[in-house]
């Protein structure tokens, strides 16, 4: 459809659109059908206007994308400092670092959370469509995802809706939490890498010293901001890394002070180094680690530093060619609404200031690597 949501409720109608082609591409664009591909082809959530609050505008967010053909906005060159793809059994997440800028986030906003639930169940965005070809290859809609971002920092999630866990790996109810919480991971600053892993624990799920399972239970918004986790989240083990060099990688991103996008190099040969990474816990470090991870909070930022320890067991120079860009305009989707809630879930949303960055402000627990 033109509009995936018809609704005109208490937030309104939907800002944009989701029939997105050559007519409707460029910076101007209120494109709301995002993918999520690659390491070299996926879309974040950003405003439409330049220095907007996240929590502000996050029922308006429109897909910045790293290539052109989508027919949305494109990520400007040289904005993503680094970035890892991670594609697991369950689901395919980027995370990485951004001038948050560049795509109209306010310098120092620390952010919040888009998903496709929302406290009215329309979602942030409104009419948000998310699809990805990784997991068979076809487009297909990802029902269950999130995408927090803030602090020049963002992590997007896009669980494989055929699998039977896609609402827990994509949990809705941890906003206050992050990408550490959320979409722990080994990215790097400066690093732009495409990997393999394991699926991670659930979000909020956790195993104490004693081999005893928890769900942590996030705290209303009244009671304040959260100072303090009771554990940290393990990042699981990745493994076939391969690197590129993030010219090669955007060549198709926007230059500074172009009127739109380039043309993509197609097939540009890069240098990769192939790795293999461990499991590792993220363990508390001193305060000059890059943050990574937002979520909203009803009071001043949190910053919480912690770093990843890392094993490399394999390294290897091998040259790689990148695909052509592969230019795509959807002139239908069917939205399909996410699952109801759990009756794990439905218990969390019930509880006083239950929210999905809606406040526009953020704890961060900051970077969790080195």
């Amino acid at each position: 459809p033109y509009k995936a949501d018809t609704d005109v409720g208490v937030r309104g109608g939907q800002y944009g659109y989701n029939q997105c082609n050559a007519s409707t591409e460029g910076q101007s664009s209120l494109c709301q059908t995002s993918f999520l591909d690659s390491l070299d082809d996926f879309c974040l959530w950003g405003p439409p206007n330049p220095n907007s609050a996240v929590g502000d505008a996050e029922g308006e967010m429109v897909a910045w994308c790293t290539k052109p053909g989508r027919g949305t906005r494109v990520i400007p060159a040289g904005a993503i400092t680094g970035v890892q793809f991670t594609h697991t059994p369950d689901y395919v997440q980027v995370v990485g670092f951004i001038d948050q800028t560049k795509i109209n986030i306010a310098a120092g906003d620390s952010g919040g959370e888009m998903d496709p639930h929302g406290a009215d169940l329309r979602g942030n965005p409104l009419g948000g469509l998310v699809y990805s070809t990784a997991y068979n290859g076809k487009y297909t809609q990802v029902i269950e995802w999130h995408n927090f971002m803030g602090s020049n920092t963002f992590c997007f999630k896009a669980c494989d809706p055929s699998r039977p866990n896609a609402a827990n790996y994509c949990q809705h109810i941890y906003d206050r939490i992050g990408c550490a919480y959320n979409a722990p991971s080994n990215a790097k600053n400066g690093v732009f890498e495409s990997c393999k892993g394991d699926s991670q624990d659930f979000p909020g799920i956790y195993t104490d010293a004693q081999g005893k399972v928890h769900t942590y239970t996030q705290p209303a918004e009244s009671l304040g901001e959260i100072t303090s986790m009771p554990y940290v989240a393990k990042v699981p083990a990745s493994s076939a890394c391969v690197q590129y060099q993030s010219a090669a990688l955007f060549a198709g991103s926007v230059s500074p002070g172009s009127g739109g996008p380039s043309t993509p190099t197609a097939g540009a040969q890069v240098s990769a180094s192939t790795t293999a990474t461990s499991s590792s816990s993220a363990v508390t470090s001193s305060s000059t680690a890059s943050q990574l991870a937002s979520g909203s909070s009803s009071n001043a930022t949190v910053a919480a530093t912690t770093a990843l320890s890392s094993t490399t067991a394999a390294s290897t120079s091998s040259t790689l060619t990148l695909p052509p860009s592969v230019t795509t305009a959807l002139t239908t989707s069917t939205l399909s609404t996410a699952p109801a809630a759990t009756s794990s879930n439905a218990a969390q949303s019930s509880l006083p200031g239950f929210s999905f960055a809606v406040f526009g402000l953020s704890v961060i627990f900051g970077a969790f690597w080195a």
